[in-house]
């Protein structure tokens, strides 16, 4: 049995109905990106309960060694390539066990919606593509691909379809935009409708972008959403 990562939880106001998986970027914690749920000004009556997981402390390579909160190890500025697979999986494991839970708190997985930044966008898409149940949806934010080679082989027919919104900065210096649109172009390819925004901001996230996220929980998670995907 996986150990539950710690988590810092907002519940709406009344039973919660749908649930939101927010992974942090590299360095961060689950406080990250809590001021951002009332900023979102969701529909009471969606009942979203946000989750956002501490991630493990680890020695990140790339910093010297230092030990932080990280989803998995960095080796090197150039991130299409030597991803800590190991990491990756492990995580992986991690993110499961929390869709799981919620799953037992009476969500369906059809109306939960994985979302992450950067390092946590990565464990997103990776987690939501090959999730055996349909989700609701992902939200994957300055981010990029990571174990590509293995997707075509891993990915679940259940979210062949899943919703996918996806954002980037145009002058983002740590994550460069291609490596958004290269993200991009691999969901695309494999036939995922992908909501593409990019914005002049750098390795952040900014006012527009937050409204379009709301959109996006409101379509995937609204009474559309309500049929069991």
């Amino acid at each position: 049995m996986t150990d539950l990562l710690p988590c810092v939880e907002i519940e709406p106001v009344g039973e919660a109905r749908a649930a939101v998986i927010w992974m942090h970027g590299l360095g961060a914690d689950g406080h990250d990106f809590e001021p951002i749920v009332p900023e979102l000004r969701l529909p009471p009556e969606l009942g979203v309960r946000f989750v956002f997981p501490h991630a493990p402390q680890i020695p990140v390579t790339l910093n010297g060694g230092f030990v932080m909160p990280a989803w998995y190890d960095i080796a090197e500025v150039d991130l299409r390539r030597r991803h800590d697979e190991a990491g990756i999986r492990a995580s992986h494991a991690r993110i499961e066990a929390l869709i799981a839970r919620e799953i037992g708190r009476g969500i369906p997985s059809g109306r939960i919606v994985l979302a992450g930044f950067s390092q946590g966008g990565a464990m997103a898409v990776f987690t939501g593509l090959r999730h055996a149940a349909p989700l609701a949806g992902i939200v994957a934010l300055s981010t990029y691909m990571v174990c590509e080679d293995s997707l075509d082989a891993e990915r679940s027919e259940a979210n062949a379809s899943c919703p996918v919104f996806q954002a980037h900065g145009t002058h983002d210096p740590m994550v460069g935009l291609e490596r958004g649109e290269a993200l991009r172009n691999a969901l695309q390819s494999r036939g995922h409708a992908v909501d593409f925004h990019a914005y002049p901001m750098q390795h952040q996230v900014c006012w527009e972008e937050i409204q379009e996220v709301s959109a996006f929980f409101q379509r995937v998670l609204g009474v559309a959403g309500d049929g069991g995907r």
